[in-house]
């Protein structure tokens, strides 16, 4: 046996080793080679020398595979790796509304387009000057909408609000969802709807109303002389509605028909009924028709008892010392009986007929009474006082009962005029058919 077969397995693994370690393999050589000598076998410590710290890959990014540089934040945007969805856009849920294309946003905080623009449409100069009007509640501004008003910016707190609405009328539109404590803040109401929508100024002449208001509209006008409560007009509004009137006049000196007391009063009537403001008198024959005659609400229409009382209507309707003042400064002869410088109008009770042609009623303010061009006008095409009688003692009726004791009693008039008009065409006798009445 030579000395090399002799020579023990274990010195032959200490002769490689020194050998590897002359060639310059390095010390992982070394220590691989040297495995035997402390035991547990080479493999052990091939595994410890290829540990490396452990790289995190993206989902879907293999181990042979570049990582991507990432892209710079942006401001207020999350950043998004090649193996990482998109976050989703905050949407509405999918309703009507989404299917018509339309979208809203969110009010941050510190955001003041309410405030601002509920500045403009509390003040009727502001209000006239820019063309808006402030609608409340849903059901307001759903019939705005079905009349074809413009909507420029509905407010709201809640998204079912803005799906209760007509959705295809919304287009154009913004829709800004706001917190409900702010809606609250300029609410006038008692319990706010939190839903508020502000439109362009209504046209009668582009609105759109009920085909059911057309068809039972009768030849039956009111026009608003000096009315400055707005509880009152959009009373009055609401009654001439209700009684089929085809027109509503409102001189100067009224309230403004779009204040939001106005609109709360009338309770959408301002979408049911033609509503022409702030007409000068010299105007107003010029939306009449040609045969209408004028009549006057008036319970001082009595000169004589208006005399012997000596005093005016404790309510402001129409008296003659109301009328003073035009003739301070003129020359009157002492035979001239005091009042005769009044225009002469037939005095006659509210329920007797007044309604054979065309008929417009004029309405006083309370406080300030008809003035003294609707007298002349009443003059002018025949017209007469119309008196509602009371109690002695008792105050005179308020402009809003006034209005509409006579509409309803016009509305009464016309529909027998129609009956004995329909009987009278049954025996053979043509004559003219009344609409609205049918």
């Amino acid at each position: 046996m030579t000395p090399d077969a002799a020579t023990p397995a274990r010195f032959r693994d200490v002769s490689a080793k020194m050998a590897a370690l002359a060639r310059g393999k390095g010390l992982a050589a070394l220590l691989i080679a040297a495995g035997p000598v402390w035991g547990g076998g080479p493999r052990r410590w091939v595994r410890a020398l290829r540990r490396s710290p452990v790289k995190v890959l993206s989902p879907g990014q293999g181990p042979g595979a570049t990582a991507a540089k990432p892209e710079p934040q942006r401001r207020g945007r999350e950043s998004t790796g090649p193996g990482r969805a998109p976050e989703p856009e905050t949407r509405a849920s999918p309703g009507a509304w989404g299917e018509a294309g339309l979208r809203y946003e969110r009010a941050l905080p510190g955001d003041r387009r309410l405030s601002k623009v509920m500045t403009v449409v509390k003040s009727r100069t502001l209000r006239d000057k820019q063309g808006k009007i402030l609608l409340e509640g849903r059901r307001l501004i759903a019939d705005a909408l079905r009349a074809g008003a413009v909507p420029q910016t509905v407010f709201f707190s809640r998204l079912e609000y803005i799906k209760e609405l007509p959705v295809d009328k919304l287009k154009g539109a913004s829709l800004i969802k706001v917190k409900f404590d702010d809606i609250e803040e300029w609410s006038d109401l008692v319990t706010p709807q939190g839903i508020m929508g502000i439109f362009a100024r209504p046209d009668h002449v582009k609105m759109k109303y009920p085909e059911t208001q057309l068809q039972h509209s009768l030849p039956l006008l009111l026009i608003c002389d000096n009315l400055r409560d707005p509880g009152n007009l959009g009373t009055i509004l609401r009654s001439a509605a209700g009684a089929g009137c085809s027109k509503v006049l409102l001189t100067k000196g009224c309230v403004d028909a779009w204040e939001p007391k106005v609109l709360r009063a009338g309770m959408g009537a301002h979408f049911q009924v033609p509503i022409i403001s702030n007409l000068e008198w010299e105007a107003v024959p010029n939306y009449l028709p040609s045969n209408a005659r004028v009549h006057v609400a008036d319970n001082c229409g009595l000169h004589a008892q208006a005399q012997r009382s000596g005093k005016a209507s404790d309510q402001g309707w129409v008296c003659d010392r109301r009328f003073q003042k035009h003739r301070k400064y003129e020359e009157v002869e002492e035979t001239e009986p005091a009042g005769s410088w009044l225009p002469e109008l037939e005095v006659q009770g509210y329920d007797t007929a007044w309604t054979d042609a065309p008929a417009a009623v004029v309405i006083g303010g309370e406080t300030h009474g008809v003035s003294l061009e609707s007298l002349q006008l009443a003059e002018s095409t025949g017209g007469k006082r119309l008196l509602i009688p009371v109690v002695p003692g008792v105050d005179s009726l308020n402009s809003a009962m006034a209005a509409s004791i006579l509409l309803f009693e016009g509305r009464r008039q016309l529909r027998l005029l129609q009956e004995e008009r329909a009987c009278a065409w049954g025996a053979g006798v043509p004559q003219q058919v009344s609409p609205g009445l049918g």
